[in-house]
């Protein structure tokens, strides 16, 4: 994602957590996820969408039609880079790794090249998919 994107979400009081672009039901979605320190509101994915929807039409980020969601990344979010490791020290995880082992556990401690599960250190780069996790 653009880095003035990530500037003018900054500038509307929430951070960039993450993008992605999927398609649901033969429509392109780009989903913008914010995070901010009060909490993500309706009112403030409103306030940012407003503000980047002019600027992609000008410079889109997808070729041909697409829908723009933003959104919070939710309780359950998906972690992929290191910040999001980082900014969740302390919570519940469900990672698998590459060869298809999966493990559960807390985030000990997070750097830029693993995160500590336990007592297990684990480099990202082993790592398929992880994900947080709400015991309801």
């Amino acid at each position: 994602m653009n880095e003035n994107i990530e500037k003018i979400i900054s500038s509307c009081g929430a951070k960039l957590y993450d993008f992605e672009t999927v398609t649901e039901n033969g429509h392109k979605i780009v989903r913008i996820y914010i995070t901010c320190e009060e909490g993500v509101t309706l009112e403030k994915c409103e306030e940012v969408s407003k503000i980047i929807s002019p600027i992609f039409d000008l410079d889109p980020p997808v070729s041909g039609k697409y829908f723009l969601e933003v959104s919070s990344p939710g309780i359950e979010r998906a972690l992929k880079l290191p910040k999001h490791f980082k900014a969740s020290i302390g919570a519940k995880v469900n990672i698998k790794l590459n060869g298809g082992e999966s493990l559960q556990g807390v985030i000990k401690s997070a750097n830029d090249e693993s995160v500590e599960i336990d007592e297990q250190v684990i480099n990202y780069s082993d790592i398929s998919r992880a994900k947080t996790f709400f015991e309801w």
